[in-house]
């Protein structure tokens, strides 16, 4: 299912990244925190209902995405990071799973799965004592 992701719906705020960084890490705000709203977002309704169903720890419980992102050194880049890992997650609620149809073996499958238990007792039997 196609889907158009409307940045003006997406807000940023930049934060300090954690970790080492050596002198730079301590002035330099170069981490995002991306928030996205599924409720009040363009998405269609499924897509909505699908994000809100997912089991992920980035969904508040309020319906509300938070993303951050920190891995690049630039503030750019770790906004263009933060938002492709939007759209995978929102590319992963469009993805409609398949129904699974449950189906049974077939009558002469069953047959030939009892019959090949019966034989392999029959093989077990032959294994005891040697009666005198």
């Amino acid at each position: 299912m196609r889907f158009e992701l409307n940045e003006s719906e997406v807000e940023f705020t930049a934060i300090r990244a954690q970790g080492a960084g050596g002198q730079n890490i301590n002035k330099v705000s170069n981490a995002v925190h991306l928030r996205f709203d599924i409720a009040a977002s363009s998405l269609p309704d499924d897509i909505k209902l699908r994000l809100l169903a997912l089991r992920d720890q980035r969904i508040s419980s309020d319906g509300i995405v938070v993303i951050k992102a920190q891995k690049q050194r630039s503030l750019e880049r770790n906004r263009e990071d933060a938002l492709a890992r939007l759209r995978e997650l929102i590319a992963a609620a469009a993805l409609v799973p398949a129904l699974r149809r449950p189906t049974k073996p077939t009558r002469s499958a069953q047959r030939k799965r009892v019959d090949s238990k019966v034989k392999r007792g029959q093989i077990k039997l032959l294994r005891g004592r040697v009666g005198e």
